[in-house]
């Protein structure tokens, strides 16, 4: 019986248990600066590319995630599954790589100063996760990154600034996941299987959410919290989860 699925999940445990160690102060002053918006009546932005956006769309909104967090869900930057027809890996490929998107992005979400913004980039050097980058720190917004320092301080950046994330956030958050991510080999397979920087940079982001809800109840706030309708009454989760989007709004609509 093989035992390659033991080799993946201990590969998992020991990169996340190095993130726990490694990154809780990080983790910590980005949460810092979540509540800060969110206590201001302001939002916290999370935004990737690709594999990316997996851990932005998990911020909010979903059971155990709070009011405030704001991810941006560009229909151009997520269709990277789709490898033939409208939306696939090859129009993927050229958009992430266009600078002028991200500024495009920022203008249409139409960001507070005092918003707090979350990019996730396992690289950190491609051309609309700078652009956005670079546009956050023109506007004084709080920017927070993810991103691998293995990979991103071995390689040079992609975007004409010269800079890669870890060089423009005010926080960097370190998912130590190696240049090639993959890190399971085969005897008899040339390239390695097994990425990890996804579900890493999910932990962080449910991390950082958490945390920003302690310290906003240490303040004493209380955010609204995403319920599961399959856990509880139905109509106390639906009423409890309805009052949280209004809340959303509310946020919205005073921009």
């Amino acid at each position: 019986m093989s035992h390659l699925s033991t080799r993946y999940f201990d590969t998992l445990i020991e990169r996340l248990s190095k993130v726990r160690d490694e990154q809780a102060a990080s983790i910590e002053k980005a949460a810092e600066l979540c509540a800060k918006s969110i206590a201001a009546g302001k939002l916290v932005f999370t935004f990737g590319t690709g594999h990316g956006a997996i851990p932005a769309l998990e911020s909010f909104p979903r059971t155990g995630t709070i009011v405030g967090f704001r991810p941006i869900v560009e229909s151009t930057m997520i269709s990277f599954h789709h490898v033939w027809g409208d939306m696939g890996a090859r129009q993927y490929r050229f958009i992430h790589a266009q600078e002028g998107y991200g500024k495009a992005i920022m203008r249409s979400h139409q960001l507070d100063s005092e918003d707090t913004m979350i990019l996730f980039s396992h690289s950190g050097i491609n051309a609309v996760i700078l652009d956005i980058a670079i546009e956050c720190k023109e506007r004084g917004i709080s920017l927070i990154g993810v991103t691998s320092l293995p990979h991103s301080s071995s390689v040079p950046s992609r975007h004409s600034s010269g800079k890669r994330l870890f060089e423009v956030a005010d926080v960097v958050i370190d998912t130590g996941i190696p240049k090639g991510d993959a890190a399971i080999h085969i005897d008899g397979l040339e390239h390695a299987v097994g990425p990890s920087s996804t579900s890493v940079t999910v932990a962080i982001a449910h991390a950082i959410v958490s945390t920003t809800a302690e310290k906003l109840v240490q303040q004493g706030l209380a955010p609204g919290v995403m319920v599961s309708p399959n856990t509880t009454s139905k109509t106390i989760a639906d009423k409890q989860n309805d009052e949280n989007y209004e809340a959303l709004w509310a946020r919205l609509k005073a921009r």
